[in-house]
């Protein structure tokens, strides 16, 4: 009987080292899926962002061409964004972020986007027909934006703050490529470097329709509607979390925007004041901020993602006060410099901000939320964006203060988020 018992406590002690390491085979084989869809959707999120500041990039013919001061390069980037808050608000009031495959509305609409950003090259006759394609281009981006966050947390919930941080790294460098591929082709239409963001946005669009929805995809009830979605408000880590991502919105679209204008007056009269020079320096600003969110990114794993994006909004809403002070008094390097830095700290937040409006609230709920989040928050940008462009030539650099009181409130309401004990 004993030397039964043995053999048979053997083997079971055998089988269940055989499921343990048909658990571990499993769940590495989870995980290296998980990091290759990771890798696609951010590169997917890439390609299909470059479509936001395609007109952008188009700024120096355009002002030539059509007689654009800054308030109508302001009209064209509001354009989008203002097509972007009505396409979230449908997308969180019809339901479609939470009750449609996440994968199928982010290629429809990256597809939609790319044609629409076509006619905008090809078709328009001036400011009041671009502003209608823009418009079309921005209710696109609201399938690709917050839905590609959605699509991301599906993938690995475990790792949100990382993995939004290497997403919205990929829209910085995405809002940024614009410029770049302005600054390699300067000598091609503009047409041709608008036409270039529309054929990316294609290949990410082809690229997350071939790879599907994520293991950890939850859906919401038929009946899920914006009512249901705005009572994430109630949840006071979601609001807090909300309302610092607001303030850092204020602040974000605007500076980007007035990017180039802030570099044509930092180089002026200097060795790279040529349209080329200044559009290579403008990808270069902006695109950094990837680093930033990255670097946000693995802060966060020690500190908490609400550390990582106080510091970060910290730095950005500082520089707000201080870089008018020095563009005054010097030009070329310094004001560059200052600029960059400024560039890597205004973005280096936002995927801290998603990654706690995620924490907060129901699973089911989480591309509704995030859609609704989204579309408060670049209505914002939009008001600020209006503002600083109307009012640009007549401030300067000075006009970094009007950016100022979008970090200073998002740190207030951020702040009951800091007493938490960090939990990514």
């Amino acid at each position: 009987m004993t030397i039964g018992r043995r053999i048979e406590n053997d083997h079971q002690e055998t089988c269940e080292v055989e499921t343990q390491v048909d658990a571990g085979h499993t769940e590495a084989g989870t995980s290296v899926r998980a990091s290759r869809a990771i890798a696609v959707i951010a590169i997917a999120q890439l390609f299909g962002t470059s479509l936001w500041f395609s007109a952008n990039a188009a700024m120096h013919d355009l002002q030539t061409s059509w007689h654009l001061s800054a308030t109508g390069i302001g009209w064209l980037t509001n354009s989008v964004q203002l097509g972007f808050i009505v396409g979230t608000l449908i997308s969180a009031s019809t339901g479609i972020a939470d009750r449609l495959p996440t994968s199928r509305v982010f290629a429809v609409c990256g597809l939609l986007g790319a044609a629409l950003n076509a006619l905008f090259a090809l078709c328009s006759s001036g400011v009041a027909s671009a502003i209608v394609f823009r418009f079309g281009v921005g209710i696109a981006l609201a399938g690709i934006y917050p839905l590609g966050m959605k699509l991301l947390v599906t993938w690995a919930p475990k790792r949100a703050a990382q993995t939004l941080a290497w997403l919205v790294a990929m829209l910085t460098l995405g809002t940024a490529s614009v410029h770049a591929i302005r600054g390699v082709l300067d000598n091609v239409s503009w047409h041709l470097v608008v036409l270039t963001s529309s054929l990316l946005a294609v290949a990410g669009a082809l690229m997350v329709l071939s790879l599907g929805e994520g293991p950890y995809t939850r859906r919401a009830a038929p009946g899920a509607l914006i009512s249901g979605v705005g009572a994430v408000f109630r949840i006071r880590e979601f609001r807090a979390a909300a309302f610092g991502y607001f303030g850092h919105m204020w602040e974000l679209y605007a500076f980007w925007t007035l990017v180039p204008m802030l570099v044509v007056r930092a180089v002026a009269g200097g060795p790279m004041e040529s349209p080329r020079d200044v559009a290579l320096l403008s990808f270069f600003i902006i695109g950094i901020g990837a680093v930033g969110c990255v670097a946000g990114g693995f802060f966060s794993k020690w500190f908490g993602s609400a550390r990582a994006a106080f510091i970060a909004l910290l730095v950005s809403g500082s520089l707000c006060l201080i870089y008018p002070l020095v563009a005054d008094k010097f030009h070329g390097v310094t004001p560059l410099a200052l600029l960059a830095v400024w560039g890597l700290a205004v973005i280096a937040d936002s995927p801290q901000f998603s990654a706690l409006s995620v924490r907060a609230c129901p699973p089911e709920q989480i591309g509704g939320a995030l859609t609704l989040q989204n579309s408060i928050g670049f209505f914002l940008s939009a008001c600020s964006i209006f503002a600083s462009t109307s009012v640009y030539h007549s401030l300067g650099a000075w006009i970094s203060l009007l950016l100022l009181p979008g970090p200073v409130l998002g740190l207030f309401a951020m702040s009951p988020l800091l007493a938490k004990k960090p939990r990514w």
